[in-house]
């Protein structure tokens, strides 16, 4: 008799192995801890043998007939269909392990010991929120341009160009590595150059015109809030370093007797290796820094950071304290920024001051090679950058003079 719902539920774990027949060679087989597995039995080319049609209840007695019903249709053509359910799962392995999702994984982990631990958190977040979703359980194979376009207009609706163009940027890389893996013939990303808009360069807030540094540096010296704070704003346009070396500073890199700081690898903008490997980053102090060091050391010397945050002394002060700052005196974000003291920097050292551009960005520590082709050199321009330093902070103190004597 063909075998029903109620006996197939009902069916109670024996001390051994048992079956209920349903006909045609199918049938439930009862295992002692309990569990219910479909089981077909079949003969091919002389020989028997079985095929698993699902677990029961999860596979209901109506599902494994239906399933039943196609295998023998196979063997019918001549085909054994347990040789066609071990070719699905190797395609679906196949298709697993060549997937986008597993291929850019896969890459993320072969080349993420050479990024910043942020920068690699970043790449694989901007994939898991942008491109996983649409298309992480694809074939790289099968990417095509139409559907990768589809995934970045997406983010380019919601406004964020330069994170579509990033994004682009990242599936490119994922597909180069697929095709020197050989799971791709080519990268079909580089398709749709040209397709997003173009980013809108913005770059940090920054006063430029030495009318108005004289105003802003009236208006620093005119800060009324704590004192480690009045100091770091000081110090911001004398040293222009990047906002987090400022308010990361440590007592220890400092030898004021020498005129030096010295910023550890680890706090540069650098890649990963870069941070282990690479060199400190040395910034002369010209006189007027050490000055304003030498007023801030008997407050804060004892401890470990330059700036502490007014909350514990573990820790430095906030990375907005310096903007906050520079709001309370007046100055909107658009105006004027902590990063923007390297563009003004940079712009009136070679404008105005005539200062070369190769000691320039060697202080500001970008990342530009020699005649030689070797990469930043802690030392590169050292005598030219420390008198470039002191020379840009006898141009700021006269402009702020000049500024404050006009207005007696």
């Amino acid at each position: 008799m063909p075998l029903t719902d109620t006996a197939a539920r009902n069916a109670a774990p024996r001390e051994k192995p048992y079956r209920l027949a349903d006909g045609s060679g199918m049938y439930l087989e009862i295992s002692p801890a309990g569990g219910k597995y479909w089981r077909l039995k079949y003969r091919f080319a002389g020989k028997e043998k079985r095929l698993a049609l699902g677990v029961y209840p999860e596979v209901t007695l109506a599902e494994a007939r239906k399933r039943r019903e196609r295998a023998r249709e196979k063997l019918a053509a001549g085909i054994d269909p347990s040789e066609v359910k071990r070719a699905e799962k190797r395609t679906l392995r196949l298709n697993a392990e060549n997937s986008f999702e597993a291929v850019a994984r896969e890459w993320h982990v072969k080349y993420a010991p050479t990024w910043s631990d942020n920068h690699g958190a970043r790449l694989m977040r901007r994939l898991e929120v942008d491109a996983f979703p649409w298309i992480g359980d694809r074939p790289v194979a099968d990417l095509r341009p139409p559907e990768l376009l589809d995934v970045l207009r997406r983010v380019e609706r919601r406004g964020a160009i330069e994170t579509a163009h990033r994004l682009h940027d990242n599936i490119g890389q994922v597909l180069r590595y697929a095709v020197a893996t050989g799971r791709a013939e080519r990268d079909v990303a580089a398709d749709l150059r040209g397709a997003l808009p173009p980013v809108q360069k913005r770059h940090f807030a920054a006063v430029t015109d030495p009318a108005k540094v004289a105003e802003l540096l009236h208006a620093i010296e005119g800060y009324k809030g704590t004192f480690p704070v009045s100091c770091a704003l000081r110090l911001s346009p004398l040293l222009f370093q990047r906002p987090g070396e400022l308010r990361n500073a440590e007592w220890s890199e400092f030898d004021l007797d020498a005129a030096t700081w010295e910023i550890p690898a680890s706090r540069m903008k650098r890649t990963k290796q870069g941070k282990a490997t690479g060199a400190a980053h040395i910034v002369p102090l010209p006189t007027q820094a050490v000055t304003i060091l030498r007023e801030l050391q008997p407050l804060t010397g004892t401890r470990r950071f330059v700036f502490p945050s007014v909350r514990t002394a573990d820790r430095p002060m906030s990375d907005n304290t310096v903007n906050a700052a520079l709001r309370r005196l007046g100055y909107d974000k658009e105006t004027m920024t902590g990063h923007g003291f390297r563009a003004l920097a940079r712009t009136i050292l070679e404008e105005v001051l005539s200062v070369p551009a190769a000691i320039i960005e060697a202080q500001l520590a970008h990342a530009v090679k020699d005649p030689l082709g070797r990469a930043y050199n802690r030392t590169a321009h050292l005598p030219q950058r420390r008198e470039m330093m002191q020379r840009w902070a006898d141009y700021l103190a006269a402009l702020k003079r000049d500024r404050d004597e006009g207005e007696q």
